[in-house]
């Protein structure tokens, strides 16, 4: 074993800032220096102006140093796998929304493009998600309601109406992201903790299948919105099962059994194929050849795509007067977007050893739904799906995208209006198959459950509220939720004692370890922050400890004053001129081992109090005050954190800077010196009280032989 010595004096915090302490002339060059940085920081040099651009603008950063032979192929074969599962979810994804599926090829083709320009995520494939385009579908269709006894002339003005709304949210949710940009907010992505972001995801995959239930079976039933949104759907779908179009569920059927063991053999054998199976493009291809062929569209009353123009749409801005109307939702789905897209990010980032910028990642995608929604465009995000196909399938850098890009363009000006025929039953089916990984998540919560029950409680509260309330309300309730339980264990922490382990200075909690505490001393270890909400938990936790009452305070008040008159040893003179004391010695004795076995003095170790506020600095000096009037003396320790904010309460009203110390050691070490130091002093005292009384005796007895 080995050992380690240190030799050391006793560091009170006054004595450690005289020897290492800075001096004023280094604070007033360090001010200096600031004032340089500041300066500095200002100027508009060259230099300072080129790494300006280049981190708004990350592809300047990257682009040049791009290593051609040894990125490339692996850009290639990922941005053109990924673009081919584009084109059946974004036209998928559309119907989600709401709109017509060509849409859908938009947004999986101008958010990508410019992301690639913007974008700090290497790994990361952005486009169309299934729960921003559920809850934006949900605004569209509380603002423009599908009406199905429409003619054919008003279809297009209602089809105009409806992207012109999902434009709309695309808009303002980019303006708030650049917005959030310029006051830096990145941070605010943190509220959305992993067990709230999955049990959302795990949710709106719920409510993503519900809502295609119609679709594949035929129906021509309303989109329903706001709370309890998944029953009120099952309601209307098991009303209307007599009227379910047989051709279309067995076109359904036949999907379903096709998508999803394929799906589960692409995943299983992951490592064997350099790509997935693009089994949803076989299936569009194939549906759509036989739908045409014989013309189901037409005998059977099969709904199909329709048409699909070619070329890209003219630039048009969206419905600005539904702002007002759309705010409260585009707030939740801006952050939803954002924290998907920065989770997923940041996985990657983690996985392959770079950064990314989280306040970049909000400008990128501000920029790409902003600039998008003027190309008719609805709210886009990264994708969990695409985004792992991407970095399964090899992709290096953000160039991938421009590859995906030109296979969803190859589809926008050639192959597009080809998918005439293609029913929006495998639309549907692709829709429900795609959500496979979030349907997995519920894999984890064995794990979450034995890590933490408390993250795993977050977890099922915020999925039953998306699954009840619906994906929005949903969200909120988890991030509430989430943030009461954090407040509920700041409030309800325990108060620990510490024990040393033997020979050593290392202190650890007795009820948990073999550390033994020393006698006469308590060693009180506090793990939060102590402000309004518990600093009484904190006083009454610390008061039982200590055995601190207003009556012990009392009693020990009087007993401190009797103690102090019997410490004077008042000494009479007799007759024959010698002296003896007024109290015998064993009354100091029996005093001294009483003393010995209470509380003598508490020391307070602060290291895990991350803050404090006036309301709970005020209470600490109080406690410090009434354990002074009972007779224990307090030290702190380790209060770099919550010293000067103790010392503006008036803590050194009532402790000496030499009770407040730089570790826990140097307070227990100090604590015993001083205890060596008093049993020495009552020794001697105890010892010339019986010296004087001996000598008294043997006077007497001499005085009365003679």
């Amino acid at each position: 074993m080995r050992e380690v010595t240190v030799y050391r004096s006793v560091y009170t915090e006054d004595r450690f800032e005289q020897h290492f302490g800075r001096s004023p002339g280094e604070d007033r060059a360090s001010a200096g220096s600031w004032k340089q940085l500041v300066g500095r920081s200002c100027a508009c040099s060259g230099n300072a102006w080129r790494r300006s651009v280049r981190a708004r603008v990350p592809c300047l950063s990257w682009l040049p140093r791009y290593k051609f032979k040894r990125w490339l192929t692996g850009d290639i074969i990922a941005g053109l796998t990924v673009g081919i599962i584009h084109i059946p979810q974004g036209m998928a994804f559309a119907l989600l929304t709401s709109v017509a599926p060509i849409y859908g090829l938009y947004t999986s083709f101008f958010p990508v493009m410019l992301y690639i320009f913007f974008g700090t995520g290497r790994h990361v494939s952005t486009g169309t998600f299934a729960g921003i385009s559920l809850m934006t579908g949900s605004i569209v269709e509380r603002l423009v309601p599908h009406r199905w006894n429409v003619t054919s002339l008003e279809d297009p003005e209602l089809e105009k109406q409806r992207i012109s709304v999902a434009s709309a949210v695309a808009f303002l949710s980019g303006l708030m992201m650049i917005c959030m940009f310029v006051l830096q907010l990145g941070f605010l992505s943190t509220y959305l903790s992993d067990p709230i972001v999955k049990a959302f995801t795990s949710g709106t995959a719920f409510h993503v299948t519900i809502s295609q239930l119609n679709t594949m079976l035929g129906l021509q039933l309303p989109r329903f919105a706001g709370p309890f949104t998944i029953f009120k759907t099952l309601a209307s779908v098991l009303g209307a099962l007599s009227a379910t179009n047989i051709v279309e569920l067995i076109i359904s059927l036949i999907c379903l059994c096709v998508l999803i063991p394929t799906k589960e053999l692409s995943s299983r054998f992951r490592e064997r194929f350099r790509a997935p199976i693009p089994i949803e493009v076989v299936m569009i291809i194939v549906a759509t050849a036989v739908t045409f062929a014989t013309s189901l569209d037409e005998c059977c009353n099969v709904q199909v795509v329709g048409h699909i123009p070619a070329g890209f749409p003219k630039p048009q801005l969206p419905a600005l007067g539904s702002i007002p109307s759309i705010i409260g939702d585009t707030i939740a789905i801006t952050f939803v977007s954002y924290a998907v897209s920065v989770s997923l990010a940041m996985l990657y980032a983690d996985k392959h050893r770079y950064k990314i910028d989280p306040n970049q990642e909000l400008l990128a995608h501000g920029i790409s739904n902003t600039i998008s929604s003027l190309f008719t465009c609805f709210p886009s995000s990264a994708s969990l799906a695409t985004s792992s196909i991407l970095e399964s399938t090899g992709s290096s850098t953000q160039l991938a995208g421009f590859f995906t890009c030109l296979v969803v363009l190859v589809v926008l000006l050639l192959i597009g209006p080809l998918f005439y025929s293609l029913p929006k039953a495998v639309l549907a089916c692709i829709n429900v198959t795609s959500l496979r990984q979030m349907f997995l998540q519920f894999q984890d919560l064995p794990e979450l459950w034995r890590v933490s029950k408390m993250d795993f409680t977050v977890w099922v509260v915020t999925w039953l509220a998306v699954i009840i309330l619906n994906a929005d309300l949903g969200l909120a309730v988890g991030v509430v939720f989430s943030m009461m339980t954090v407040i509920c264990r700041t409030q309800r922490v325990s108060c620990s004692v510490l024990g040393r382990a033997s020979n050593s200075e290392i202190y650890r909690p007795v009820d948990s370890t073999m550390c033994q505490e020393i006698p006469g001393l308590k060693i009180l270890s506090y793990n939060a922050p102590i402000y309004y909400g518990n600093k009484n938990y904190f006083r009454d936790t610390m008061a039982k400890i200590i055995g601190l009452t207003p009556d012990k305070i009392k009693k020990r008040e009087k007993r401190k004053k009797a103690l102090e008159r019997v410490g004077k040893m008042t000494i009479t003179t007799i007759d024959n001129g010698l002296l003896q004391p007024q109290y015998p010695a064993n009354m100091t004795s029996s005093s001294s081992d009483k003393q010995d076995k209470r509380i003598q003095s508490v020391v307070i170790d602060c290291s895990s109090i991350i803050f404090i506020d006036t309301a709970g600095a005020r209470l600490f000096v109080q406690m410090c005050a009434e354990c002074q009037k009972a007779d224990m003396w307090v030290y702190l320790a380790e209060c770099n954190n919550v010293l000067k904010i103790l010392t503006c309460s008036g803590l050194l009203n009532h402790l000496h800077p030499e009770q407040i110390f730089v570790t826990i050691h140097d307070a227990v070490v100090n604590v015993e010196r001083m205890k060596g130091d008093q049993n020495w002093t009552q020794f001697s005292r105890r010892d010339l009280t019986n010296v004087l009384y001996n000598l008294n005796m043997t006077s007497q007895l001499l005085h009365s032989k003679v």
